[in-house]
């Protein structure tokens, strides 16, 4: 039985950046990246595909490539499709648009699957207030022992009696540990109110009687959604690369 398997889900439909799988940063498409940076964590690395050009330049990169049908309705479901005739223990879901993803993220959400959790990700604080009240980062409240409380797309905890310090808040980061067990569980669960409502998935988890632990990591993840993100995470691995990194 396989310990770990990390899968990247890279569908080549994309509304906002076409063929995103394959926009080229640094010379390269962006799922070879997120392959390569996989692969600094462990071999064990599955894309999980619609595109048969995607399947190809992910053996490229050394990874193995499962192609799944275009019209699964999430990332996780296609996670879960790649790996559903898999025997392993723990499946990390690291999303097909982040090149800049470091074995430090990956470290951190096995290690709270280690510890005994069905459900792992992963946050770092805040760096400016405009990011917390920006919509688009999703922000999590967890407990003292660090399970989440709640994530939501709006500033959480509010801030009663002053401005915004963002120290006092986590964004939390798209990366998704899981036991085999409980990726199969989440699938099956139907979609919840409070997902339904934030278009944040991972409440669902929340909304039936799991814990999600959330481990802390200094660096930030620089996703790829936009032609701005693009320009943006370009210049990034063209200086690691000038750098020799």
């Amino acid at each position: 039985m396989n310990r770990l398997v990390v899968v990247i889900p890279a569908r080549i439909g994309s509304t906002r950046l076409p063929r995103k799988p394959l926009v080229r940063l640094a010379g390269k498409p962006l799922i070879w990246w997120v392959v390569k940076r996989a692969k600094l964590f462990t071999d064990n690395v599955l894309v999980a595909t619609d595109s048969v050009e995607v399947a190809r330049v992910a053996k490229e990169a050394g990874a193995r490539a499962a192609m799944t049908p275009s019209e699964l309705p999430s990332g996780t479901d296609r996670v879960y499709r790649a790996v559903k005739g898999i025997e392993c223990r723990f499946v990390i879901n690291l999303q097909g648009d982040e090149p800049l993803v470091t074995p430090e993220h990956l470290k951190a959400v096995l290690k709270g699957l280690e510890a005994g959790a069905n459900f792992s990700t992963v946050a770092t604080p805040f760096r400016s207030a405009e990011e917390v009240k920006d919509p688009s980062k999703v922000k999590v409240v967890t407990d003292s022992s660090g399970f989440a409380l709640y994530f939501s797309r709006s500033p959480i905890p509010f801030t009663r009696d002053g401005e915004i310090e963002p120290g006092n808040y986590l964004k939390h980061l798209g990366i998704y540990g899981y036991t085999k067990e409980a990726l199969e569980k989440f699938v099956n669960w139907p979609v919840g109110r409070l997902e339904g409502l934030e278009k944040l998935e991972q409440l669902r988890i929340l909304e039936n009687g799991e814990r999600i632990k959330v481990e802390l990591v200094e660096k930030e993840l620089h996703g790829v959604d936009t032609p701005r993100d693009v320009e943006k995470v370009n210049k990034i691995l063209e200086k690691e690369l000038a750098d020799g990194l």
